[in-house]
């Protein structure tokens, strides 16, 4: 089975799951899809556009809203390890570096 370490994260898309040793999370898919989608280009900015096409399908204004709030969540899922972030470059994109 395919993972992605991310710090002290072990990250399985396929299962939807994200483990630390302090907790785990069952991801919903677009969560899973977004994070797997960002681990794919770590240490790159990612436009928003790009994001929205890729994980929504399109980008319009009410998915760009959406994307923020999944992004917060993922933001309070990796919150237990301090060297993991989710950057924002203020509307232009996101960059996640691990």
């Amino acid at each position: 089975m395919t993972s992605i370490t991310l710090g002290s994260y072990q990250f399985f898309p396929q299962r939807l799951l994200l483990t630390h040793p302090l907790e785990q999370f069952k991801l919903t898919e677009r969560e899973a899809k977004l994070l797997q989608f960002l681990c794919q280009r770590n240490g790159s900015l990612v436009t928003r556009e790009e994001i929205l096409q890729q994980v929504w399908g399109n980008s319009d204004f009410f998915n760009g809203r959406s994307m923020d709030v999944f992004i917060t969540r993922l933001r309070k899922y990796l919150k237990h390890d301090l060297n993991l972030h989710i950057t924002s470059s203020r509307g232009v994109g996101f960059n996640i570096s691990f």
